[in-house]
């Protein structure tokens, strides 16, 4: 069947979905943290009262992650992405109302529960999305869709550190997180509309572009979820190696990406406004990383091989952001310090395209249960590390909160010398 536009990929139009429910997770993700400024000395939560909020989210977050992936492969990422949408939606809504109604330890906990059910909402989102972009796009170009897709949230956080910023000062932080938490009303209808979970059952797919994924998988992903099928993936070295480093990146990815405002407030004393405006520029540093990262890695890949290609980037790019880490907590100008943090955060998000494209390569038809593994390992970064940066920051020991994410970001980079991309689960199990 022809497409309507001739020469259009209708999996570009799929990405680009992806990439907005991406951009619309982290913009209800960054903006309580951004928003914690006024929260907490309105409502009298504490420095580690708001790392346990941050963390209950991640608990959430990182337990649903398999559990998301196996739900996205039971209903379809088309179900899964509208039901989630609505739920986070919800949760979002609900936070900055809860202070009318309840107060002290109700409110806290009312708080607390909100961020659970956000953790849920989100946990299938890069589980799902990474079974989506396995089945749209070919072979060995996995990379830049998933790079993509991280340049997404990473946009999102730069949009709403300073939109909330700025919109806190005009308004206050509980009509900022209310009205910039409606577009994504929008985007979910519009997916329902238009989605679909695999190419043979959207009308606009052309036969050219049914002839480029003839090599991807032909089983329907619902049909080939099994118990056994979970343990084969469960046990397989490459998907635990790569969980495990994104554990271990993933406290580099959580420093930075949960805590640079706060950091620029207390440590470096710029005002909020000052904040939210060069708060955002390591979210445009990761955004324009993710991208070009899985760029390259997916051209490393058709040229050297899954396994060389996926593994050449974040072994250099994950020590150098260490390195970044240290020359930013050691500037004495805040906008050095800056430059210095985005440039390291950039090099971290450069990884994010090899791990989802390498899940993918090791996954094929289980890439979404693949991905929950991996993913679970990358959000255990974030319960390890938000606590402990929460108590550093109370403490004012920035600097040391920094050099863990410098080691944390070296031995992750290292892990890579151990994984291999170039067989899939159902090679490894036929040997």
């Amino acid at each position: 069947m022809s497409s309507r536009f001739p020469g259009l990929r209708v999996r570009w139009v799929m990405l680009a979905y992806l990439f907005g429910f991406a951009f619309v997770a982290y913009m209800q993700r960054t903006s309580f943290t951004v928003a914690a400024a006024q929260m907490m000395p309105e409502l009298g939560i504490s420095q580690m009262q708001l790392g346990w909020l941050m963390t209950g989210y991640l608990i959430a977050y990182t337990i649903g992650q398999l559990p998301g992936g196996v739900f996205g492969q039971w209903i379809g990422a088309r179900r899964a992405l509208l039901i989630t949408g609505l739920v986070g939606l919800a949760a979002t809504i609900v936070t900055p109302l809860a202070p009318a109604l309840f107060s002290g330890v109700a409110l806290l906990a009312v708080l607390m529960l909100t961020r659970v059910v956000l953790g849920i909402a989100h946990a299938p989102l890069f589980p799902v999305s990474t079974g989506v972009i396995e089945s749209w796009f070919p072979v060995g170009r996995w990379g830049f869709p998933n790079g993509l897709q991280v340049s997404g949230l990473q946009l999102g956080s730069a949009a709403a550190t300073p939109m909330i910023a700025f919109m806190m000062q005009a308004y206050g932080w509980k009509h900022s997180l209310l009205w910039t938490s409606l577009p994504a009303l929008l985007l979910i209808v519009l997916w329902g509309r238009y989605g679909r979970d695999r190419p043979a059952q959207h009308a606009g797919v052309s036969d050219a572009e049914r002839a480029e994924l003839r090599d991807n998988t032909a089983a329907p992903a619902a049909a080939s979820v099994s118990l056994k099928d979970l343990r084969r993936v469960l046990a397989n070295r490459d998907v635990l190696l790569l969980a495990i480093s994104y554990t271990i990146m993933c406290y580099v990815f959580y420093l930075l990406g949960s805590w640079c405002f706060l950091y620029l407030v207390q440590e470096r004393h710029l005002s909020i406004p000052q904040s939210g405006l060069l708060g955002s520029l390591p979210f445009i540093a990761a955004a324009i990383g993710a991208g070009v990262g899985g760029k390259w890695a997916d051209r490393l890949a058709l040229r050297y091989g899954l396994r060389i290609g996926y593994r050449a980037i974040p072994l250099v790019a994950l020590p150098l952001a260490g390195v970044l880490l240290l020359i930013g907590v050691e500037a004495t100008s805040p906008y050095w310090a800056v430059a210095a943090l985005s440039l390291a955060y950039g090099a971290v998000e450069m990884t994010e395209g090899p791990y989802g494209a390498a899940a993918t390569a090791v996954g094929r038809e289980q890439t979404m249960a693949a991905f929950g593994v991996v993913n679970t390992g990358g959000n255990l970064g974030g319960i390890i590390g938000t606590p402990m940066v929460a108590w550093f920051s109370s403490h004012h020991a920035w600097t040391a909160a920094f050099v863990t994410g410098t080691v944390a970001a070296i031995v992750s980079g290292v892990m890579w010398f151990w994984i291999d991309a170039g067989r899939p689960v159902s090679a490894r199990q036929a040997d």
